[in-house]
């Protein structure tokens, strides 16, 4: 016997029952073309193509490649942290840099690219390149541009009309090379050289050896007493200073100061002593060759 509570209702009069059956299926129907719609919009998803990373990369300045980055088609924002001043440039009437000197460095040199003007009207032309060791934390094209800004100049070496001198790229053959170095590798390729610059037990001065003018990093970027003391620039001694290394390279040697207070010649050792003069840093004065008496 059938309960009519429980009798199949007659035909186009859909029961209760039926009626959730009839919206249960219809919700999971609706429930799989969305996962199904959502797993088809997930195949079709763009995958970047993995980067390829080199096996060894190389270059002229540095011996250690950078990571290989994806590429982007936005170029990126700009960073927002100031950058570390390397020290190569210094306001006027700094005396000496802060914070430590690097003591040493990796022993290896990046060069400055590209040649420059040739400074002089007249004479023998001699090319140089530009060096900077790899750890001392200075810019190479800053340091290259104030050595050839230097020797440039109308009171440095070329302005006699008997020298004219250019600055070439690494790679390019040169009479000589101007080498900003630590003072631990400075010592190195001074001694190799022939000449111990050590005071006190710790390499202090610059140096010239052949087809080398290697100028001490310390120096550079703390001066030396006798220009502290006076209270000169420490632009003015690194002006001292290339002049003097690469009038070594020139064939000039050491002079004493021709008169007391007046200024001395180029090629007195002004990093230890001003001889009775006072700090000068170029070879000419008044549109003259300046000298002192040999030493």
């Amino acid at each position: 016997m059938i309960d009519e509570a429980t009798a199949p209702p007659a035909a186009g009069t859909p029961s209760g029952r039926d009626r959730w059956r009839t919206r249960g299926l219809a919700a999971l129907a609706v429930a799989v073309f969305i996962a199904g719609g959502f797993a088809v919009s997930r195949r079709m998803e763009p995958v970047a193509a993995p980067t390829a990373i080199p096996s060894s990369q190389s270059s002229t300045a540095l011996s250690t490649a950078p990571s290989p980055v994806a590429p982007s088609t936005s170029p990126p924002a700009p960073s927002t942290k100031p950058s570390r001043s390397t020290g190569t440039t210094v306001s006027a009437g700094v005396l000496q840099l802060p914070g430590a000197v690097p003591a040493r460095g990796s022993g290896r040199f990046a060069y400055a690219s590209g040649r420059g003007a040739v400074a002089g009207g007249q004479g023998q032309l001699r090319r140089f390149r530009v060096a900077v060791e790899i750890g001392s934390n200075e810019d190479v094209k800053a340091f290259a541009e104030q050595v050839a800004g230097t020797l440039g100049d109308p009171r440095s070496w070329t302005g006699g009309g008997r020298l004219r001198l250019q600055r070439v790229g690494g790679a390019d053959p040169a009479e000589f090379t101007v080498y900003l170095a630590t003072r631990d590798t400075a010592g190195k390729m001074c001694l190799r050289g022939g000449t111990n610059i050590r005071v006190g037990g710790r390499p202090y001065t610059s140096c010239r050896t052949t087809g080398k003018a290697i100028i001490n990093l310390d120096r550079w970027r703390l001066s030396a007493p006798p220009y502290v003391r006076a209270k000169v620039a420490l632009s003015t001694y690194r002006q001292y200073v290339i002049n003097h290394e690469v009038g070594h390279e020139l064939g000039h040697h050491h002079q004493g100061c021709p008169r007391a207070g007046g200024p001395a010649p180029v090629m007195v050792q002004q990093t230890l002593t001003l001889r009775g003069c006072k700090a000068y840093a170029w070879p000419r004065l008044n549109g003259k060759a300046f000298t002192g008496p040999s030493l």
